[in-house]
């Protein structure tokens, strides 16, 4: 067969296949990430269906995915509220980060897989999904609840945090000395101070600059600015995400629901080639031997991130059966876990990648249910 013809069925197969993937998830009610890494796993090598798919469209289209994922979710905060919840939720901020990051690099330790691989793992297990969360509050009607400011608070928090994490990331697995990962430390928190300066100060202008004309000329402009910010970013050694992060904090005003607009059915169709080349580049058959390892580590992320609803609940004075509920919406971990175990995947054993999607997977579907899970425990303790 003919290689364009062939290249063309391949890409018709598995994006009409996603299609069908993320009608059943909603359908369900569940985040569609999980089934996009089961449609990877099955697709590439040793898979159920192999295809010879070609990875350099998926990978170009992962990395696309990446910046959209991480502009649309800056996007979602503006200066005002990063700072405000700077004030009030960086306690139970710091203490988040703390108790569901540090099992995932113990873990990593006791397995010996190294210093990279922990520093890693602290990023996979620490950070909530905000997408899977956001959902979750909206399908429950909790957008309203007197805890979901504490619940926004802990995700905004991580959300910055990545801005300082991700570069650290990318220092260690480019193999940089200490030097090098300091210098990118240091210019990714100058750039958000800028950022943050220039959003309080600026943001309408730079939204009306991105935001005039038609929606073709809005789209055209946002698609080329993000990939330039990214671009910038990664000649920085500061990480393509950041640089789209920061971005869309500063795009974060009065236009914000036209470019969400505009912006989401591009974002949702490279957000899957994203997870769905994530799957394609780990090994099914590595998957039977880290299930159970994963299935530990998922137990524990879900006991910590209800801890971490408790604590960030009881800042915020709601009732126990809310602290409850704020835990439950943080459990689910997506898309941060698969973008630093991408980042990492050349330098650290396959057995990380592995577990890293085995993870997600649990928790990507476990996240979605853990609200009515804990719903008869928080009635019994508001009797």
């Amino acid at each position: 067969m003919d290689h364009t013809a062939q290249l063309l069925l391949e890409l018709g197969v598995v994006l009409f296949a996603l299609g069908v993937l993320s009608r059943l998830a909603a359908r369900w009610s569940l985040s569609p990430i999980p089934l996009y890494l089961l449609a990877g796993l099955a697709f590439g090598t040793g898979g159920l269906l192999p295809l010879n798919a070609p990875e350099g469209f998926f990978d170009t289209g992962s990395e696309i995915g990446v910046i959209l994922l991480l502009l649309m979710i800056g996007m979602e905060y503006t200066a005002a509220d990063l700072v405000g919840n700077l004030r009030t939720q960086a306690p139970a901020g710091v203490v988040d980060l703390l108790l569901n990051g540090l099992p995932g690099a113990v873990f990593a330790l006791l397995m010996g897989w190294g210093g990279t691989a922990a520093v890693a793992m602290f990023g996979i297990t620490a950070v909530s999904s905000s997408g899977i969360a956001s959902k979750v509050l909206g399908d429950f009607g909790w957008l309203g609840n007197r805890e979901t400011p504490a619940i926004l608070g802990i995700l905004v928090l991580e959300d910055l945090a990545m801005a300082v994490y991700l570069p650290i990331v990318t220092a260690l697995a480019a193999s940089a000395s200490g030097f090098a990962a300091l210098e990118s430390v240091v210019i990714a928190l100058a750039v958000l101070t800028m950022v943050l300066f220039v959003a309080l100060k600026f943001g309408n202008a730079v939204t009306q600059v991105v935001g005039s004309g038609s929606n073709e000329v809005m789209l055209l402009r946002l698609l080329g600015l993000a990939l330039l910010v990214a671009g910038f970013a990664e000649a920085a050694h500061v990480s393509a995400a950041v640089g789209a992060f920061l971005l869309g904090i500063a795009l974060s005003t009065d236009l914000v629901e036209r470019i969400h607009g505009i912006l989401e059915p591009l974002r949702d169709i490279f957000a899957a080639v994203f997870f769905v080349f994530f799957g394609l580049s780990t090994d099914p058959g590595e998957l039977p031997s880290v299930i159970l390892p994963a299935l530990a580590l998922a137990l524990v992320g879900i006991a910590t991130k209800m801890a971490t609803g408790w604590i960030a609940g009881a800042r915020a004075g709601v009732a126990r059966k809310a602290r409850l509920r704020a835990g439950a919406v943080l459990v689910p971990r997506g898309e941060f876990s698969i973008i630093v175990a991408g980042l990492v995947a050349a330098t650290v054993p396959s057995a990380l990648t592995s577990t890293a999607a085995a993870y997600v997977l649990i928790l990507a579907v476990l996240g979605p249910v853990m609200p009515r899970l804990v719903e008869p425990l928080s009635r019994m303790i508001s009797r």
